[in-house]
C-alpha cells in the first residue's frame, strides 16, 4: 500500500472516530452531569468533618460505633430475605406462566404489571391498612377463629418483607418468565425421548437453562433493595432501620451532609463489590442477553 493511500485511511479513520465521538457527546454529557459528578461531589462530602474541614471522621464513625454496623447488618438481611422470598414466590409463577400459551401468558402477565401502574407510596398504605392491628387481615382471622387476638403484623420485620416482597416481585417475575420462554422445547423433547421423567428433565435441563434469568432477577431485587426508603420507613415503623433511612435522618434530623455521604459512600462501594463478585462467577452479560430475548 502507497504512503498516500494509507495516510488517507488513517485520515477516514480518524474522520469517522471524531464522528461518532460528537454523535455520543449529547449522551456523555448527559451521563456526566446526572451521574459522575453528583457522585464526586458525595465522594468529596464524605470527607467533610463537622468543623467544615477535611476528615475521616465520618469513615471513623462507622468504624467505631456499632449501631452503623448493626443497620448495614440489618439492610443485608431484608435485602437477602426479600430476594430469598421474592424467589420462592416469583419462580412456581414464571414456570406456571411459561407452560400457557402465549396469549394466555400475555393476559395473566397483566397481573404481574398491575403494581406498576400504581404509586409506590400508594400500595405501602394499602399494605399498612391491611396488616394493622385494627386492619382486614387481623378482623378476618379473628371472624374465622384462626385467632383470638390481633396480631403484630405490622411495623416490624414482618410487615416490612410483606411490603418489600409485593413492590420486588414483578422484577424477579419479569426475567425468570423471559429466560424460561426463550429455552428451546427440543431440548425437552430430547431428554423425554432418551427416556428421562418428567422431574429428571426439569431438573436436568430447565432448570439450568433458565438460571441466567433467575441470577438476573435475584440481582436485580437484591440490589434495588439495598437502597429502599419507603416501604421500610412506613411499614417497618421505625423499629427497622435501614442505611436508606439514616441516609435521611442524618440529613433530615442532623443536617449532617458529610456523615451521609459517608453512608452513600459506603453503599454504594459494598453494591460495586457485589457486582463485581457475581460478575466473577457469573457471566451477568449473558444472564441480561437471555433476558432480553
Amino acid at each position: 500500500m502507497s504512503e498516500p493511500n494509507a495516510l488517507a485511511l488513517r485520515h477516514e479513520a480518524l474522520k469517522e472516530r471524531l464522528t461518532l465521538f460528537g454523535l455520543c457527546s449529547p449522551a456523555v454529557l448527559l451521563v456526566l452531569i446526572i451521574m459522575i459528578i453528583p457522585v464526586a461531589w458525595l465522594f468529596w462530602l464524605s470527607f467533610i468533618g463537622e468543623s467544615g474541614q477535611f476528615s475521616m471522621e465520618n469513615y471513623e464513625r462507622m468504624l467505631t460505633s456499632s449501631s452503623y454496623v448493626q443497620v448495614f447488618k440489618l439492610t443485608f438481611q431484608v435485602s437477602i430475605l426479600t430476594t430469598l422470598i421474592c424467589v420462592l414466590i416469583g419462580y412456581p409463577l414464571a414456570y406456571f406462566l411459561s407452560q400457557l400459551s402465549p396469549r394466555m401468558a400475555g393476559l395473566f402477565l397483566i397481573t404481574v404489571l398491575v403494581p406498576f401502574w400504581t404509586s409506590l407510596l400508594v400500595r405501602t398504605y394499602a399494605w399498612l391498612v391491611l396488616l394493622q392491628r385494627q386492619g382486614l387481615i387481623n378482623h378476618w382471622g379473628m371472624e374465622l377463629g384462626l385467632w383470638n387476638e390481633p396480631l403484630s403484623l405490622v411495623h416490624n420485620m414482618t410487615g416490612t418483607l410483606v411490603g418489600m416482597v409485593h413492590i420486588m416481585l414483578p422484577f424477579l417475575v419479569l426475567p425468570v418468565y423471559g429466560a424460561m420462554r426463550s429455552i428451546d422445547k427440543d431440548y425437552l423433547k430430547a431428554a423425554a425421548n432418551l427416556g428421562a421423567s418428567p422431574t429428571l428433565v426439569f431438573w436436568r435441563v430447565f432448570l439450568p437453562l433458565s438460571l441466567p434469568g433467575l441470577f438476573a432477577g435475584m440481582l436485580m431485587v437484591f440490589i434495588l433493595c439495598l437502597g429502599f426508603y419507603v416501604t421500610p420507613a412506613i411499614l417497618g415503623g421505625g423499629k427497622i432501620i435501614l442505611v436508606s433511612m439514616r441516609i435521611a435522618s442524618n440529613i433530615e434530623l442532623f443536617v449532617n451532609w458529610g456523615a451521609a455521604s459517608a453512608l452513600g459512600v459506603v453503599l454504594f462501594v459494598l453494591t460495586m463489590l457485589i457486582l463485581y463478585v457475581v460478575s466473577r462467577l457469573i457471566r451477568l452479560d449473558r444472564s441480561f442477553d437471555r433476558r432480553a430475548d
